[in-house]
């Protein structure tokens, strides 16, 4: 067996994981199975659980607190030592790019418009959850 395929799931990614069925949360499960090594660092966690409580998504309490606890589980966390100054527009998707860069991720999925416009970063191939589902599992 091969060593799983190493992915950073942006903060957007996560979100669909676990509110709507699709290619994130698709995605989401093959992390849960180990086929997919989840990469993540404390700033995506920090703005997970920021947006995790806004009142449009209307998570409940306990499906929030076992989300996280299923991250915690099952992620390998680093902790990148410098931020790029990348994204202009937006400078907490450098945060991002820098966690993908620290774990020599093979994958970065998000859907946000100035990461996916960046096509790759290092070592790192930048796309949707959707793109990614399609070229590597769909049968």
């Amino acid at each position: 067996m091969g060593k799983a395929t190493k992915v950073v799931l942006d903060t957007n990614i996560l979100i669909s994981a676990l509110g709507w069925a699709g290619p994130e949360r698709r995605v989401y499960e093959l992390c849960l199975q180990g086929e997919l090594a989840l990469w993540l660092c404390r700033s995506i966690l920090e703005e997970l659980l920021r947006v995790l409580d806004y009142p449009k998504f209307n998570f409940p309490e306990t499906d929030k607190v076992a989300f996280v606890q299923d991250l915690l589980r099952i992620a390998n966390l680093t902790e990148p030592g410098t931020v790029p100054d990348i994204v202009d527009r937006d400078p907490a998707d450098n945060h991002v790019l820098a966690c993908a860069a620290a774990a020599e991720a093979d994958f970065l999925l998000t859907g946000d418009k100035h990461l996916l416009a960046l096509g790759s970063y290092g070592c790192t191939v930048i796309c949707t959850a959707a793109t990614f589902w399609e070229s590597h599992y769909r049968q």
